[in-house]
């Protein structure tokens, strides 16, 4: 067996297409059948399929995939009644097993499948199941049956009066809640996975969801051995006789070539009818390796392992009908020889061409594929059979150049076979035929010819498992005529495969004549319909009906596909089958597999074995060869599905399955459902019907703990399928009477909402509605009550019972939809709200909310807002013209009427707002509504205002008289404005008893309205400045912003005449933002930058102020201009409180003037400090901004703050100091001023900076070794009193701080000297003994100044490494552990290494000389001028000073002990750095030359400009001609070379003249190889590269594929 399987499908045939073809043609056939099976195939209404008897195997349906309605019509047997009626006589099973005692009546809660009455045969069922569960690949379900959550329901909060809009409780289109999951089995990277069987996760048996994957109760494909035949074919005494099985072929018998020669006929009873090929040649041919059987089930051809095809007549099977011998090998070496396989390569394919028993196709294991046609003669003597080649090369005697073909194989290869309605493909003998690099599409009648072609794709893995498989699929006539265009036949698929990459193409005929010339070849087209990746690679295919495909993966996986969408909906798992397969593709096609080279994408890693000879589909059935047995299986259809999660009491499950079916979201193909909608709905519904009324009286016959969880899931199941199939009558009668029989009307009810507040139920019978107002009264969910209402159609209700209920229970929502959708009096609903408003006014004066009957008043509001701007309530949908105008005019009437009218118009009925009828004010209800809440009422009416019903309408009139509004009708002499609106209600208001508040909600609305509509509102100037003085005086804080915000909007459209009246009352009321923009009105600056101070809410804004009034400076009067800065001064500290980064940069851009006294206004010095930051560095504000910003000040204003700046950066950033300093140029601070600020905060480093800057090198040098001296004692002092101190840590730590900032200054020094020496210009001195004592005033200054350093800084160390011994020794004699101050030494120690290696550094570059030029200008020059004597002279007087101050020599040997190691690091770091320089280079080197000797292996053979082989087999001989040659002229020009040693002279005749003549050969046929491995004729080369204009300068070529390839990828980004 091979590491990794895989196969082609040889001879894939539709074999009812077949049979079909075969009745169509008349062709008469001689196969004995028994009558029991001719008695089957005319049940199924085929004459052609009585040869095909029932195998002996469990069936629940005649009806197979390809012949399901709608679905593959392969034959015209296909009707509705052929799928079995479900029977309702079997009892269920509980879950433990045990069967239930159920009446009579309610037997039918389980389905069962009716069963084929079995056949006497050795048949016997396989008791082993091909799938024990299923889950789902995918969820794309239309419903999941899981329990449905009600949406959440929120109320609208209390909103500021004028900035909301009245909104419904209820939102137009709910978010639907979410559905119960699909029904689901195994995980999906199972071995076992089905789409199609999945139920829901939540089991109607235990209500809960359990942890494990259920398991389905159906087999995705039932499978039977078939014993008695496997007995036969695979005993030992039948290996013995017959040889072992190695193919098979299915058809009307059942076909087994064997390793003998010999081919076993068995009937579907499974008996052995007949022996072909003993005694014959056959058995001398070699084993069995291709099968087929003709159109007509009467001849049966064979392919042999020698190459020999045989064909046999069944009902003479004595001898062969037809015999294609093989040829010799050498054959093919003669002028003239006979085409066909060549001996010993084993023919893999075979089939027949239409229905013709004489024309033949096969392949073979070399690769080649031809085409038998036999003449017709009276014998086989007579026939003379010419063989046409159709594919592949005869091998070749000579071993080299069979060598250098690429080897290729047949993997795949079928004709295509005849579907029931006629075609031109028929008499094309379409074949085709897929090798590990094409597939290809022959017509082989009336001549050869290629119809398609394709490579193999290049997303195919390359290195992975090669296999290759195909199977075709006729065109068949269409029930149901599909797709726009009507097509009575379905199009001609192929399918093929290469590795794990699957794809569809469709064949079309053009039909280019109306009537068709039968002697004219028709045209075909081909579309690739889809691709699609499996996860391994494919090793055989099969189609198992029109759109159902069997794919058969390499480790033996079958998976179910449909073509339609290329989904799997079913995997199997055939491991336990024992799937026969060979290795006959490895042999031959050895040097495709991978050896050494992973760039080359045509390789694979292993070549699969064949699997198409034991994988065969037959009407829907699926046949196995096996090692041991012979299997068929037949794939489950929709019913036995539904009949399985019956019998297994999961009822819901399988609803739940039927309503996916019905709707076409499952995999309706898969299951033998077709796709037309109709007829599926017709299929399903009657069953799932059916299946409802069996389980609700199930389930409610059962009284147990889980009765509750059954009937949720049953109401649930039965509203998803009575909503799917539009059956909501037997719905709410039905099923609604057996629930409410059984006093479960609340589970009915609480199923019932979703679906309502869904939208998709919207009508419901009265006695429902009555239900589901008692069961959400009786629960107290009025609410919920009233939202359910108003998702449903009011002509669905008893109108007097429903407005009854909603009264009695307030459910006003619902009273106002039913009044207005239903009867549209829009009147009527708003007296009833209005009668609450009086019962709650009439009330004991306490808080209103508190009243019950508070928030149904309330909505009278939203419903008016939405009533008046043409919006239904409580939905918010939008209401016809006409609608919308009726109820405008209606509701503006009666609410501003002047006294009580009567509703409905004509009635008596009148609405009093008071007791007594004499006490009723004018415009009653106008007054009432004010009076309950004059907030929401003026919203609302903001709200309305924005309609267009109440635009004036003088000249809106029609012909007749008659008022027109946007040209719809309006009712006579009714007219309603604005500004008769407004009139009323301010003539209310103060004629009424109303309190300031309410004033104060009607000055806002009409200051609001007024801009708004200018045209329309015509108001006086005493009217509108009593508004504005109301306005002016907030009843509460809550409404000072609106009562603000309604001042701006009045004063936009009115001005009053005093001024000055107004801003005194603006100033009173505190209205800042108001008052501002009055004083810009005005132009008063000054007290426009005051409002700003004293403006709370708006301190940011000072500072656009202050730009703005002081960089219009031309129009700003001169007093007011001086008025401003006085402002800006006496507010500075205020500005700086509210941004001191704001002020400065403010003031620098508006009025740089005031920059000097601001500063000196600020009392705080970090207020000061911060100020003059954001002036000279602002980037230090802002931590983010990585660059330095440029400062806002000029130059000269700049360094009047940068002396102030430095004194106060001493006290607040003293690590600062001296990095500001050191960036300033010279000059610009004064000494005598920062100085002092400096050194009394300790600042030394910056000291030293600002001294040495200014030149006083000597002096900083001097502080510098005074603060290091202070330091010294320091430490001295504290390792004396560190053995008395109980804090042994902090004395570490202090010492290690201190140590610190010993480096820290000492490296401060360094750069002090490293500056001098390197600006020192030294004159020549003259040559001194340098045993001579060092006079230090002889020393330069640097030289000085080194001197200093190193003095102090040994000193130091000298000083703290003895303090340090003593410390040891006084803590060892006072205490058992002394402190260890070996680091603190060994720290000092490393300050004075790095202190003389940066002197040795110093002293060692090149030292500045000027020179003088010819032009006679001074210049400078760097020239390298090592002087060591500086060195020298630094250290003898180093040494002179520290002899003067030691007691002996030995003192100084420490000294010189570091001096030597600072040497002696240089050494080693310069010595380390050039060993490595060294080995890098040599390696770098050594691998350069080996790359340079490995040489580049061309990529291909070929150039890859003009493609024409460049190297290689096959080059010709002109290649070798002019290799000759040039080694030729290599030994010419050898001898030359020698000969001119010797004195002779080289001829310059006509081999010279020769040679340039020669010279345009080589350079055509010379080549240029690059690194990527391109290969190119130099001459295409350069024609190439003098074409783009880049003629090659001195032979530098560049790669034009590679160049292009970046080109366009810098072009893509």
């Amino acid at each position: 067996m091979s590491s990794s399987t895989s196969g082609s499908d040889a001879g894939a045939y539709n074999k009812d297409v077949e049979a079909d073809e075969a009745r169509r043609t008349g062709d008469d056939r001689t196969l004995e059948v028994n009558p029991a099976i001719e008695q089957e195939g005319a049940a199924e209404g085929a004459p052609e399929n009585n040869v095909l008897p029932t195998v002996e195997m469990t069936e629940s349906c005649t009806e197979d995939l390809d012949t399901a309605p709608g679905q593959d019509d392969t034959t015209e047997l296909e009707s509705i009644d052929d799928v079995p009626q479900i029977e309702f006589d079997r009892q269920p099973a509980t879950p433990d097993g045990d069967e239930i005692d159920l009446p009579a009546d309610e037997a039918e809660a389980v389905l069962r499948t009716p069963l084929a009455s079995p056949i006497d045969s050795g048949s016997i069922p396989d008791d082993t199941l091909s799938i024990q569960g299923s889950q789902a690949l995918s969820s794309d379900r239309r419903r999941s049956p899981t329990a449905r959550r009600t949406p959440a329901r929120s109320v609208s909060g209390a909103l500021q009066p004028f900035e909301r809009r009245f909104k419904s409780r209820f939102t137009a289109s709910p978010s639907p809640s979410p559905r119960p999951s699909s029904p689901a089995f195994l995980s999906p990277h199972s071995r076992q996975v089905s789409l199609s069987s999945q139920i829901s996760q939540i089991s109607s048996q235990d209500g809960a969801a359990s942890d494990e994957h259920p398991q389905a109760p159906w087999e995705v494909i039932r499978w039977t051995k078939l014993r008695k035949l496997s007995g036969q074919a695979f005993s030992e005494v039948g290996k013995r006789n017959f040889g072992k099985p190695t193919c098979l072929a299915v058809s009307a018998l059942i076909a087994i070539g064997t390793s003998k020669g010999l081919i076993l006929g068995f009937d579907y009873h499974q008996t052995l009818k007949i022996i072909i090929g003993q005694g014959t040649k056959a058995v001398e041919s070699g084993s069995v390796t291709s099968l087929a059987i003709s159109s007509d089930y009467s001849t049966i051809a064979s392919g042999h392992a020698n190459g020999a095809i045989f064909t046999w007549e069944i009902s003479r099977p004595a001898r062969p009908f037809l015999q294609v011998p093989p040829i010799e090998r050498n054959a093919s070496d003669k002028a003239q020889h006979a085409d066909g396989h060549v001996v010993d390569s084993a023919v893999l394919h075979v089939g027949f061409l239409g229905t013709r028993h004489t024309a033949l196709v096969s392949a073979d294991s070399g690769g080649m594929a031809f085409s038998h046609l036999a003449t017709r003669g009276l014998g086989p003597v007579a026939r003379s059979i010419k063989s046409t080649r159709l594919l592949g090369r005869y091998p070749t005697v000579d071993p080299t150049q069979e060598q250098n073909r690429r080897p290729s194989s047949v993997l795949a290869f079928s004709p295509l076979p005849l579907g029931n309605i006629e075609q031109a493909t028929d008499s094309m003998g379409l074949t085709a035929l897929l090798t590990p690099y094409l597939l290809v599409l022959v017509s082989t009648t009336p001549i050869a010819q290629t119809q398609y072609k394709a490579p193999r794709s290049k997303d195919v893995s390359p290195h992975g498992t090669l296999s290759g498989c195909l199977a075709w699929f006729p065109a068949v006539k269409l029930k149901h005529p599909d797709g726009s265009d009507k097509k009575q036949s379905s199009d001609t698929k192929l399918v093929y495969c290469w590795s794990n990459q699957l794809t569809v193409l469709d064949v079309e005929v053009i039909d280019e004549d109306e009537v068709p010339d039968p002697q004219k070849p028709s045209k075909l087209a081909f579309h690739t319909r889809g691709t699609w990746r499996a996860e391994e690679a494919i090793v055989a295919v099969q189609w198992l009906g029109r759109s159902v495909l069997g794919v058969l993966t390499i480790s033996q996986r079958l998976l179910i596909l449909e073509d339609n969408r290329l989904e799997v909906t079913d995997t199997i798992d055939l491991l336990d089958r024992h799937v026969y397969h060979q290795d006959l593709f490895s042999a031959q096609l050895h040097a495709v597999i991978e050896r050494l080279n992973p760039d080359d994408t045509s390789m694979h890693g292993v070549v699969a074995d064949a699997y198409y000879m034991s994988f065969r589909a037959y009407k829907g059935r699926t046949f196995l060869l096996g090692f041991n047995d012979v299997t068929v299986g037949t794939l489950s259809n929709w019913a036995d599905r539904l009949v399985a999660l019956m019998e297994h009491g999961d009822n819901v499950a399988a609803i739940r399955l039927a309503i996916e079916y019905y709707g076409g979201v499952a995999n309706s193909v898969t299951v033998g459902l077709p796709d037309h909608a109709t007829t599926r709905h017709e299929m399903v519904r009657e069953r799932l019907i059916a299946m409802l009324a069996a389980s609700v009286d199930y389930t409610f016959s059962q009284h147990d703990i889980d009765r509750e969880d059954r009937l949720r899931d049953l109401a649930e199941v039965c509203f998803d399928a009575c909503v799917t199939m539009d059956e909501t009558a037997y719905l709410f009668s039905t099923v609604f009477d057996a629930f409410e029989d059984a006093g479960e009307e609340g589970v009915f009810v609480t199923t019932l909402e979703p679906w309502v507040l869904d939208a998709d139920i919207k009508i419901l019978p009265p006695e429902v509605v009555k239900s589901v107002v008692s069961h959400f009264i009786s629960e107290n969910q009025s609410a919920r009550l009233e939202e359910l209402l108003c998702r449903l159609e009011p002509t669905s209700f008893d109108l007097d019972q429903i407005t009854m209920l909603c009264r009695q229970h307030q459910l006003f929502d619902a009273l106002i939809y039913v009044w207005t959708r239903a009867l549209h009096d829009f009147v009527t609903p708003l007296i009833d709200m209005l009668q609450l408003m009086t019962i709650i006014n009439a009330g004991d004066g306490a808080d209103l909310s508190d009243d019950p009957f508070y928030e149904a008043a309330m909505k009278t509001f939203p419903y008016l807002a939405f009533s008046l701007t043409s919006r239904w309530y409580p939905s918010g949908e939008y209401m016809s013209d006409s609608e919308a105008a009726q109820a405008k005019a209606d509701l503006y009437e009666y609410i501003f009427s002047g006294r009580p009218v009567a509703w409905p118009a004509g009635s008596i009925t009148v609405f009093h707002t008071t007791a007594s009828k004499l006490d009723e004010p004018a415009f009653p209800y106008l007054s009432l509504l004010l009076s309950f809440d004059a907030a929401s009422f003026t919203s609302m009416l903001n709200e309305a205002f924005e309609d267009s019903f109440l635009n004036d309408t003088d000249d809106d009139t029609g012909m007749n008289g008659s008022a027109q509004m946007n040209g719809i009708k309006r009712r006579s002499g009714f007219k309603m404005t604005r500004q008769h609106i407004i009139s009323i209600m301010i003539d209310v208001m103060h004629k009424g008893d109303f309190a300031y508040d309410d004033t104060v909600f009607l000055d806002m609305f009409i200051a609001r309205s007024l801009p708004k509509y200018p045209s329309q509102l015509i108001l006086s100037g005493a009217l509108l400045s009593g508004v504005l003085q109301r306005l002016c005086d907030p009843p509460s804080n809550e409404l000072r912003d609106d009562c603000q915000l309604s001042v701006e909007y009045l004063l936009s459209a009115f001005s009053p005449t005093d001024m000055g009246g107004l801003i005194e009352l603006l100033r009173g009321a505190r209205y800042f933002k108001v008052l501002k923009t009055v004083y810009r009105r005005q132009k008063l600056w000054p007290e426009l930058l005051s409002a700003y101070f004293e403006d709370p809410d708006d301190e940011q804004g000072v500072f656009d102020c202050i730009t703005s009034i002081m960089q219009s400076s031309a129009m700003v009067p001169q007093k007011q201009r001086q008025a401003v800065r006085g402002i800006i001064l006496e507010h500075a500290v205020s500005l700086a409180d509210i941004n001191i980064e704001g002020t400065a940069l403010t003031l620098a851009k508006a009025a740089p003037d005031l920059l000097q006294p601001c500063v000196e206004a600020l009392s705080n010095t970090y207020q000061q400090f911060l100020y003059l930051r954001a002036l000279l560095e602002p980037a230090l504000l802002h931590r983010d901004t990585v660059a330095k910003s440029q400062t806002p000040l000029p130059d000269a204003v700049r360094s009047a703050f940068q002396e102030l700046y430095v004194q106060l950066m001493c006290s607040h950033q003293p690590d600062h100091v001296a990095d500001y300093v050191g960036s300033l140029p010279s000059g610009d601070l004064r000494l005598d001023q920062v100085l002092p600020a400096i050194e009394s905060g300790g600042i030394i480093d910056a000291a030293v900076v600002l001294l040495a800057r200014d030149g006083l090198a000597r002096d900083a040098m001097n502080r510098l070794i005074t603060h290091m001296q202070s330091q010294q004692h320091a430490l001295v002092s504290l390792l004396a009193a560190a053995s008395e101190s109980p804090d042994v840590r902090g004395t570490h730590q202090t010492a290690d701080e201190l140590v610190e900032d010993v480096q820290k200054y000492t490296k401060v020094g360094v750069w002090l000297c490293q500056g001098q020496s390197a600006r020192a210009e030294r004159a020549p001195r003259p040559r001194t003994n340098p045993t001579w004592d060092i006079d230090e005033n002889d020393l330069d200054l640097d030289e000085y100044l080194w001197l200093n350093l190193i003095d102090a800084v040994v000193q130091l160390t000298q000083s703290v490494t003895a303090a340090s011994h003593d410390a040891q020794a006084t803590d060892s004699d006072l205490n058992d552990s002394t402190q260890d101050f070996d680091s603190l030494r060994s720290s000092l120690r490393t300050n004075v290494q790095q202190t003389f290696t940066a002197l040795l550094a110093a002293t060692s570059v090149p030292a500045r000389v000027p020179t003088a030029p010819a032009n006679g200008f001074s210049t400078a020059q760097q020239r390298t001028l090592h002087n060591p004597q500086t060195f020298l002279r630094i250290l003898r007087a180093f040494l002179t000073r520290a002899a003067a101050s030691a007691s002996s020599l030995a003192d100084l040997r420490q000294v010189l002990a570091d001096i030597f190691a600072a040497y002696t690091f240089e050494q080693n770091v310069l010595t380390l750095a050039n060993d490595l320089l060294g080995s890098d280079v040599f390696t770098d080197m050594a691998d350069a030359h080996a790359l340079r000797q490995r040489g580049w292996r061309p990529r291909t053979q070929a150039c890859e400009m003009c493609k024409k082989r460049a190297w290689g087999t096959g080059v010709g001989e002109a290649v070798y001609d002019e290799w000759v040659k040039r080694e030729q002229g290599r030994v010419d020009g050898k001898r030359a070379r020698d000969g001119e040693r010797s004195g002779r002279s080289r001829s310059q005749g006509k081999a010279k003249a020769r040679a340039v003549e020669d010279d345009d050969d080589a350079k055509r046929l010379a080549l240029v190889v690059f690194a990527c491995r391109h290969t190119f004729h130099r001459a295409c080369l350069e024609d190439k590269m003098h074409g783009a204009g880049a003629a090659p300068q001195g032979r530098v070529y560049r790669c034009p594929v590679c160049t292009d390839g970046v080109q366009r990828n810098a072009a893509k980004s």
